[in-house]
């Protein structure tokens, strides 16, 4: 099988295309032929390392976290999908070699998701650690649901901080099908745009306009939950638009890897920070968003294209370094792999 490897950490450079024999699953293990692969932020960080030739945890590693298929073959004990599912794929290189830039890879059985009828392999591929991030973002308020279904989030006023991003635009149409009120600040027109399409009923640019009277204007009791990028940059609008026992989720460290929090005010309003890491929330947090994400798709909350506010970018697998190099470059949209046919 064709399958894309990297034997040192380093630039996309170090990506090659390469052939590889097909393994056979363990038990516990499926065997999917990959149609479409995912790239995420998390993906070429991951090649990258901590510098050009930092040791890696195998001495060959294929990338890539999500992608979706078909199940090709199922190992001992694995009954939830068979031969010839179509699946989506979630974390399937955490802490393994073998992610899904490759025509099959196998991947630990509660990594596996049926994907539902009517549900594109593009939508597949688009899921995972996007749409998992948002779900973890939403479900770790205090006095909000742990669980996302519609009506989860009614009454509910959410903040999704830089909205034309790929874990930005699942948290708007998460929060959407869950009944939230959803304001998102963006940084021009064109992603306003990407926005209002993927279903924010309020958009606040926070280059031309005053974010927080902006947002009080819409909220002025403040806002229930702010799923935030970048709390380097907007840790103070996130304490003045918060409300009272309001949460702020933070999964990302866009604008550095440090923060100063003002004190007074989130002290004033019992505010709780939560941090977000996919790889780190445990198993039932991750069962718990597959079978939500599992449930918006099926009813169609999950859309991805230009015209739903994702705009699609799409590489064959022998260009997987240009892929990556594209999400690096922060391309607006989601970057997908083909790797086969459907």
């Amino acid at each position: 099988m064709k399958s894309v490897v990297y034997a040192r950490t380093g630039d996309p450079s170090v990506l090659q295309l390469v052939d590889r024999e097909v393994l056979d699953p363990a038990p516990g293990e499926v065997r999917v032929r990959v149609v479409v692969s995912g790239v995420n932020p998390t993906d070429w960080k991951s090649r990258s390392g901590p510098g050009a030739g930092a040791p890696q945890p195998a001495s060959e590693v294929t990338p890539n976290q999500d992608g979706s298929g078909v199940v090709d073959a199922v190992g001992e004990g694995v009954e939830h999908v068979a031969v010839g599912d179509r699946v989506w794929l979630f974390l399937a290189q955490h802490q393994r070699p073998t992610g899904t830039a490759q025509e099959y890879t196998t991947v630990p059985a509660e990594r596996v998701v049926k994907l539902p009828a009517g549900a594109g392999f593009d939508v597949g591929a688009s899921l995972g650690v996007p749409a998992m991030t948002a779900h973890r973002a939403l479900t770790v308020a205090e006095d909000g649901p742990d669980r996302l279904q519609p009506g989860a989030l009614d009454g509910k006023i959410v903040l999704v901080s830089g909205g034309a991003g790929a874990v930005g635009h699942a948290a708007i149409q998460l929060a959407v099908w869950a009944g939230a009120t959803v304001i998102t600040t963006i940084s021009g027109p064109e992603k306003a745009t990407l926005a209002q399409a993927a279903g924010a009923h309020h958009v606040v640019n926070y280059r031309t306009e005053d974010a927080a009277a902006a947002i009080a204007a819409i909220a002025p009791d403040g806002v229930d939950l702010v799923v935030e990028v970048s709390i380097a940059g907007n840790a103070d609008l996130d304490a003045a638009v918060v409300r009272n026992r309001g949460s702020v989720a933070m999964y990302a460290n866009d604008g550095g890897d440090s923060a100063t929090l003002p004190i007074l005010p989130n002290m004033v309003k019992n505010v709780r920070y939560q941090f977000v890491l996919l790889y780190t929330v445990g198993g039932p947090a991750l069962a718990a968003a597959a079978e939500d994400i599992t449930r918006a798709v099926e009813a169609g909350a999950l859309p991805v294209g230009e015209e739903h506010g994702l705009p699609l970018h799409r590489y064959p697998l022998a260009d997987t370094a240009a892929a990556h190099q594209a999400v690096e470059d922060g391309a607006v949209g989601k970057v997908l792999i083909d790797v086969a046919s459907a």
